[in-house]
């Protein structure tokens, strides 16, 4: 039973819980830092909305460039709820309840734009999502501010700062245990083929509509899930900082690690939310425009490098796959014989055997019963 189970598979688990014990431990311990346990929990929260976008992206195929307006979706909606329902509820329950109606709502939404939206594709369906998040940022700038507190932004509850990165760790196993199951299912390979081909898809019987709104919807979910993990971070939502840059560095996080590679969107967020924080601390005023030419930067460089025929060779040399197995060293002991060779497949006649039939020549003419003579 157990050597059926492809161990690769669950690395990605298995760091993450490991990772998720040890810095609990040294947050309780109190040996983490304020700005470490920040940095974690925007790590957290980037790792949760790259592998949300790359269901859409990588595995779907579709370029969506409104991350960040279900992101904003959800934390408004779900800081709101946390605002009304912490004095009734309390920390944690506010906390549960304010994660599912953030993700929930967010989820909504994406169907609602899913619905007429999906029918398009490519640079189309991008400017749709785009223009989605302009829009939903420039509605909650311009609420009240009793309601969702106007371009000031809306306060939103404390919470813990050395269980809240912790929470947010539990909800990327979550994420990463949703995403993975669904495309290693039967639904995955519908959902890859749609990326691959659409038309041979249809024709198969596959149901691309459904299909587009179910990845759309799961991955407006967990967005509006980091959208609320965001307000209990900063203790406040403003609507500046879902603009359509931040759209483009999720995405970046995405195309970096990989397109349809799991872990290499988490080990990309990973790397550029650090990154991102340390050029906050060290470019400010008019050098922090320079943060968001790097991102670009970054984009092209890997569009070129994936895409360009002159650098066709150089990417099949030099793969890390490759790489790898350059330095992988094979050990002839455990090469196993062919267990479907002839010698070992139990039949009922030996390979070697020659089979052989007797045959009887009988006279051309055979008289019969009645006297007559068979030709």
């Amino acid at each position: 039973m157990l050597k059926n189970i492809k161990w690769k598979h669950y690395i990605s688990y298995a760091v993450l819980a490991i990772a998720t014990v040890v810095l609990a431990i040294l947050s309780f311990s109190g040996a983490l830092k304020s700005s470490s346990i920040y940095m974690l929990e925007k790590i957290a929260i980037s790792i949760m909305l790259a592998v949300s976008l790359s269901m859409v992206v990588g595995f779907l195929g579709e370029l969506s460039l409104g991350h960040a307006g279900f992101m904003c979706v959800g934390a408004y909606l779900g800081g709101k709820a946390s605002v009304l329902l912490e004095p009734l509820l309390g920390e944690y329950p506010a906390l549960i309840v304010s994660l599912l109606i953030g993700g929930a709502l967010a989820a909504l939404f994406g169907v609602i734009i899913g619905l007429p939206a999906l029918r398009l594709r490519g640079d189309y369906l991008a400017i749709v999502t785009l223009a989605f998040g302009e829009i939903v940022r420039s509605v909650f700038m311009n609420t009240s501010t009793e309601s969702f507190g106007g371009t000031l932004g809306l306060d939103t509850p404390r919470f813990d700062k050395k269980i809240l990165f912790v929470i947010a760790l539990v909800l990327v196993i979550g994420c990463l245990a949703v995403t993975q199951n669904l495309i290693r299912s039967k639904h995955g390979r519908a959902i890859t083929s749609i990326r691959d081909n659409e038309i041979a898809a249809r024709a198969t019987g596959i149901n691309v509509t459904k299909y587009k709104l179910v990845v759309f919807a799961i991955s407006s979910f967990f967005a509006g899930v980091a959208g609320v993990l965001y307000s209990y971070s900063n203790y406040s939502v403003q609507s500046a900082n879902f603009d359509y840059n931040y759209s483009i560095e999720i995405l970046v996080m995405v195309v970096l690690g990989g397109m349809g590679s799991i872990n290499g969107s988490i080990i990309a967020a990973t790397l550029i939310t650090f990154l991102d924080v340390q050029l906050q601390t060290h470019l400010t005023g008019d050098l922090a425009v320079l943060k968001d030419i790097f991102y670009a930067l970054i984009l092209i460089v890997l569009v070129i490098y994936n895409n360009a025929p002159a650098l066709k060779g150089f990417r099949e040399k030099y793969n890390i796959r490759k790489l790898f197995d350059r330095f992988k060293k094979h050990n002839p002991s455990s090469i196993k014989d062919d267990e479907a060779k002839w010698d070992r497949v139990p039949t009922k006649i030996q390979m070697d055997e020659v089979l052989s039939v007797d045959l009887q020549v009988s006279s051309p003419y055979t008289p019969d019963k009645s006297g007559k003579e068979d030709a």
